[in-house]
């Protein structure tokens, strides 16, 4: 299992080095799971704005506009990954998985 970002999804502005460095993440994951099966499982998380000494500058505007307006928790990613770790995932390969309180969603309006 990988570890990447929303960065991995999309795409952040001033952040190229950091983007391309999650988007190597995200084609590492895709190329080893066709690689590596059906004998091993690889998958992907990509955690959005988590409440972590990296993200603590960043005031609460950083995820206003989230569907789930708040910083994740570490115990949340966490739980991801025992996730696709345990024998629940056992048919999911190359795959993605967001933690990210819809952060990745951007400017899409649910219809009310």
């Amino acid at each position: 299992m990988n570890i990447s970002s929303t960065a991995g999804l999309i795409g952040y502005a001033g952040l190229a080095a950091y983007v391309a460095s999650k988007w190597a993440v995200r084609g590492l994951t895709k190329a080893s799971a066709l690689d590596l099966g059906p004998t091993i499982r690889v998958n992907s998380i990509h955690p959005g704005p988590i409440a972590t000494p990296m993200t603590a500058g960043l005031g609460d505007g950083t995820v206003a506009t989230q569907r789930i307006p708040r910083y994740g928790r570490p115990e949340e990613v966490t739980a991801a990954v025992l996730f696709l770790l345990s024998e629940e995932s056992s048919f999911m390969t190359g795959a993605e998985l967001a933690v990210d309180g819809g952060a990745i969603l951007g400017s899409i309006t649910p219809v009310t």
